[in-house]
C-alpha cells in the first residue's frame, strides 16, 4: 500500500488537531531504523521525540514484555497490585539525584506525570499557585497547557486556562535573556502578580525540549533552590524528555549541584511503551490521601517490565557514556560545517540532546524555513528530523543511543547533503 494512499485515508478519519510531520508510515522499526510500507528506509534521528533511547525493538525489552504477556497483562495496581511496580519504584528511588528517603508513583504519560507532580505539590504545602517559564513544554492536557510557554499550537483556540499559573523568561543567553534578566522578572512576579507564600512550586525541564534544547544554566537552577528554600517553594524538575541517558547522564539534573524536590519522568523510561512517573522526597509524595493519585492504566504490567530492561540496558550497555560519545562527534561534525552554512548560529546541547539553530544571514532573524528546508531534504534523503523552538528554527537530534557507528556515520553524511541542499535551494 503507498504512504499516498494511507495518508488520504488518514486526513478522512483523523482529526486534523493531531499534527504528523511526516506522510511516511511505518511498516517496522530496528534500533535506529525505520522502514515504511513502501519498503523505504530511514535513519531516525527522532526516536519518537526521545522514547526509543534503547533502540526500536530492543531484543531485552521485548524479552520482558513477552514475558510479562505470559503471566497477565491488567489486573490495575490499585485493586491487585503486582511485585515487578513497586520494583521499578525502588530503582528509581535508588537513582534520582534527590537525597534522603524518596518515593514514587506511576501513570501514563509525561503530561499526567506533570499534573500529578502539581497536585503533589499543592497538597504538601496547602498552596495553589505555580511558576513555570516561557518556551517550557509540559503537556497538552489543560494543567500541562497551562504550564506550557508557548500559544501556538497547544493553547490556541482552547479556551480559559487553569488559572493561578505565572511564566517567566527562560534565561537564553543567545536570545538576550540573561540569568539575571529572569532572576529580576521572578522577583517582580512575586512583589506584582503573586505572593510566594502562595507558590507551591516553580517547575521548569532542566534542557528545554520542544522550547528549542536550551540548556538551563547552573546559577539558574541554584538561585531557584535558594528562592524555593527561602520561601517554602517545592522545585520541579522536568525530565520527560531529559531523562534516562540522553544527556549524558542517567538524569540531566545530575549536571547541576541542586536537587528538585519532585522529578517527572515518562518517553525514555519504558523504551517505547506507555509509562511515567513521578518521584520525589517521601514526606512531599505522601502528602495526598490514599486515593488521590493513580488511574486505572498507571503502570501498566508492559510499562513496568519494559522499564526495569531498560534500566538494565542504559547500565550494561554504558549508555551515558555512549550519549557523550555521540554527541560529541554530532558537534563536531556540525561546527565542521559552519564556514559554508552561514545560517548556522549555534551548537548545542549536553550528551545526545543536541540542537543546532538558524538564522537568515540577510535578516539575521531566526529562520523557521531554513530549518524546514533542512528537514525536508533530509527526509528526501532517507534521515528523519524534528524541528523545535519557539521560533521553529531548531532541528533537534534524538536518534537512539544504541545507534551502530556506521549508521551514524551515514546519518552524518545525509544531515551534510542536507544542509548544503537547504542552502542551494
Amino acid at each position: 500500500m503507498l504512504n499516498a494512499e494511507i495518508e488520504e485515508r488518514r486526513k478522512s478519519a483523523m482529526s486534523r488537531g493531531v499534527g504528523v510531520m511526516t506522510q511516511i508510515f511505518v511498516d517496522k522499526a530496528e534500533n535506529a531504523e525505520i522502514w515504511d510500507k513502501e519498503g523505504n528506509r530511514y535513519i531516525d534521528f527522532a526516536a519518537g521525540i526521545a522514547v526509543v533511547n534503547t533502540g526500536h525493538r530492543h531484543p531485552r525489552v521485548i524479552e520482558a514484555v513477552k514475558d510479562q504477556l505470559d503471566h497477565f497483562t491488567h489486573t490495575c495496581h490499585q485493586v491487585v497490585p503486582y511485585e515487578n511496580y513497586v520494583r521499578l519504584a525502588e530503582r528509581l528511588n535508588s537513582i534520582v539525584p534527590i537525597s534522603g528517603e524518596k518515593k514514587s508513583i506511576f501513570v501514563t504519560t509525561g503530561a499526567e506525570a506533570v499534573e500529578n507532580a502539581i497536585k503533589i505539590a499543592r497538597a504538601a504545602t496547602g498552596r495553589q499557585a505555580v511558576v513555570a517559564f516561557t518556551g517550557a513544554f509540559h503537556g497538552r492536557t489543560f494543567m500541562g497547557m497551562a504550564l506550557t510557554g508557548k500559544v501556538v499550537p497547544y493553547k490556541v483556540g482552547f479556551g480559559a486556562m487553569p488559572n493561578d499559573v505565572f511564566h517567566v523568561p527562560f534565561p537564553i543567553g543567545l536570545h538576550g535573556v540573561s540569568v539575571q534578566q529572569s532572576l529580576d522578572t521572578l522577583n517582580y512576579l512575586f512583589k506584582a502578580d503573586v505572593d510566594p507564600k502562595r507558590v507551591a512550586a516553580i517547575i521548569l525541564e532542566p534542557v528545554q525540549g520542544e522550547g528549542g534544547f536550551y540548556e538551563a544554566p547552573r546559577e539558574f537552577f541554584k538561585a531557584l533552590r535558594a528562592i524555593c528554600d527561602e520561601h517554602g517553594i517545592l522545585l520541579i524538575a522536568d525530565e520527560v524528555q531529559t531523562g534516562f541517558a540522553r544527556t549524558g547522564k542517567m538524569f540531566a539534573m545530575e549536571h547541576h549541584d541542586v536537587e528538585p524536590d519532585l522529578m517527572t519522568m515518562a518517553k525514555a523510561l519504558a523504551g517505547g511503551f506507555p509509562l511515567a512517573a513521578v518521584t520525589g522526597r517521601a514526606a512531599i509524595m505522601d502528602a495526598p490521601a490514599p486515593g488521590g493519585l493513580g488511574g486505572t492504566y498507571g503502570g501498566s504490567p508492559m510499562g513496568i517490565a519494559a522499564a526495569n530492561a531498560v534500566l538494565d540496558v542504559i547500565e550494561e550497555e554504558g549508555l551515558c557514556d555512549r550519549a557523550n560519545q555521540l554527541g560529541s562527534r554530532l558537534k563536531q561534525h556540525l561546527e565542521s560545517l559552519r564556514g559554508d552554512i552561514p545560517e548556522i548560529v549555534d551548537i548545542r546541547g549536553p550528551g545526545f540532546m543536541n540542537a543546532v539553530e538558524f538564522n537568515d544571514v540577510a535578516t539575521g532573524k531566526p529562520s523557521a524555513d531554513f530549518a524546514n528546508k533542512v528537514r525536508t531534504e533530509a527526509l528526501k534523503r532517507g534521515l528523519l528530523l524534528l524541528t523545535c523552538g519557539v521560533h521553529g528554527n531548531v532541528i533537534r537530534f534524538l536518534s537512539p543511543l544504541t545507534i551502530q557507528d556506521g549508521v551514524f556515520t551515514e546519518a552524518l553524511g545525509k544531515l551534510e547533503e542536507a544542509m548544503r541542499a537547504a542552502r542551494a535551494a
